[in-house]
């Protein structure tokens, strides 16, 4: 019997726009389902990827060149549309008469021929009020250009953006697809330039980044290993880590089954690294789940410091035993969180607390639809109760690390400095925000790290 025809990455990316609610779902389980019908893996994670990061964006265009409403289109040729429609803006290199032709295939087979002509239309109709696909961003119309990267843009041929010069987290937040609140308060808080960065780094393709398990294997070893099987990688200057330069199945590579790395971003690498656990302490991670960052800390001790580890949610404790099974390390405790407070005291406490994610929107491509105001008050008022946890269980001269990959100070500085002025037993040691970065030097989410001491 022959094998079922490969689906390629345009169809599973339509797919999974398909089934997929911004508020409810998370784009990447989707397309886990899915990614087995296409041999083009890592092209159909790009785009879905993609798309849900510029969505508002792309809906803006659409709705400025084409005839029919948003609403009224039938979901699943708006969302072969979008498809189109974002490779035509963000994906210069790819020739528009495949992106178009493909697109028209595509939905004969999902939607009907009937439907062929308008999305036909809709694609060709954007074409043509694109002047350039890519144009330098220094010579371009702001009002007429979706900017792809820091220096280049998609060029149309009327304005389809507000004018930054009169209110700037207008268009901010329209070039970006982000929350217009959420621009105002990096606006107030980081400035212009700065705000700007951030938006870029928060739409960027990141890059994949991973942990040798030194327990091991040495990070020079592991990459020429990597090298061997014609994986580009570099070690990453004054760290442990490694950059995939060729965008791969991290399960994939070699070494992946044998324990000797974790997939782990640069800025959620230093909270551990900022805390420098000793072999002799015995430490918590009272938010353990998935166990990338326990196993960072078992890494850094030499497998020698007595760790516990938990987490409110009891179904993701099984990640952590998995990953420390596979990591081959034994001195990891793992234990439900009512089996806690039965616990002694811990000379430290690895606090990375449920946060906003606003300093990894372009990884959690989802939170930019989901977080507000309201929600951030509502983590920040669990992020204080956690902090009072952590406290309560620290011996004296102990240390908590507390960690976010957030990027809002009501979640970090803020909160931290609530904490000190009613908790006088408490002193800050230390305190690092990360912003997310997207340019030549520097790719990487944003976070932030604070070390509190407790008093002798």
């Amino acid at each position: 019997m022959p094998s079922e025809k490969p689906t390629s990455a345009r169809a599973v990316a339509a797919e999974v726009l398909n089934q997929f609610d911004p508020k409810f779902d998370y784009a990447s389980e989707l397309l886990n389902k899915l990614l087995h019908k296409t041999s083009e893996r890592q092209r159909a994670t790009d785009l879905i990827f993609g798309i849900i990061r510029n969505q508002t964006a792309i809906d803006m265009v659409m709705a400025r060149f084409t005839d029919c409403p948003i609403e009224r289109i039938q979901a699943k040729v708006l969302n072969i549309i979008r498809v189109g429609m974002f490779e035509l803006i963000y994906s210069p290199a790819t020739p528009d008469y495949s992106i178009v032709n493909e697109a028209v295939e595509n939905a004969k087979a999902v939607v009907g021929k009937k439907q062929t002509g308008f999305i036909n239309a809709a694609l060709r109709q954007i074409t043509r009020h694109i002047t350039s696909r890519q144009i330098h961003l220094s010579k371009a119309n702001s009002l007429r250009t979706l900017p792809q990267t820091p220096t280049t843009g998609c060029e149309f041929d009327t304005d389809i953006l507000p004018d930054q010069k009169t209110s700037l987290a207008d268009y901010l937040s329209a070039a970006f697809s982000l929350p217009k609140w959420l621009i105002k308060d990096w606006l107030d808080e980081y400035g212009v330039e700065i705000t700007r960065q951030v938006c870029f780094a928060s739409n960027r393709r990141p890059s994949i980044y991973i942990r040798p398990n030194t327990l091991k294997i040495t990070a020079q070893k592991l990459a020429e290993n990597l090298h061997t099987a014609n994986i580009d990688v570099e070690v990453v200057p004054d760290s442990e880590m490694i950059k995939i330069k060729s965008p791969k199945d991290i399960t994939q590579l070699p070494g992946f089954e044998q324990g000797q790395f974790t997939v782990q971003d640069i800025s959620a690498y230093l909270p551990v690294h900022i805390l420098k656990p000793k072999p002799d302490w015995k430490i918590l991670d009272l938010c353990a789940a998935p166990g990338t960052k326990t196993t960072q800390l078992a890494q850094a001790t030499g497998d020698k410091a007595e760790i516990v580890a938990t987490d409110i949610n009891t179904e993701r404790l099984k990640k952590v035993e998995e990953n420390t099974t596979r990591l081959s390390i034994k001195n990891i405790k793992v234990i439900e969180y009512k089996q806690l407070f039965n616990d002694s005291q811990f000379d430290a406490v690895l606090l990375d607390v449920p946060c906003s994610n606003t300093g990894v929107l372009a990884k959690r491509i989802e939170a930019r639809y989901r977080i507000t105001p309201k929600a951030i008050q509502a983590l920040s008022e669990i992020q204080a109760d956690l902090l009072k946890t952590a406290a309560s269980i620290i011996k004296p001269s102990g240390k908590i690390c507390y960690s976010t990959c957030s990027i809002q100070k009501q979640e970090n500085s803020r909160l931290i400095k609530d904490f000190l002025q009613t908790n006088t037993g408490f002193e800050l040691e230390s305190e690092q925000l990360i912003l997310p970065a997207a340019d030549d030097t520097a790719d990487h989410d944003g976070g932030y790290t604070a070390i509190i001491l407790r008093k002798p």
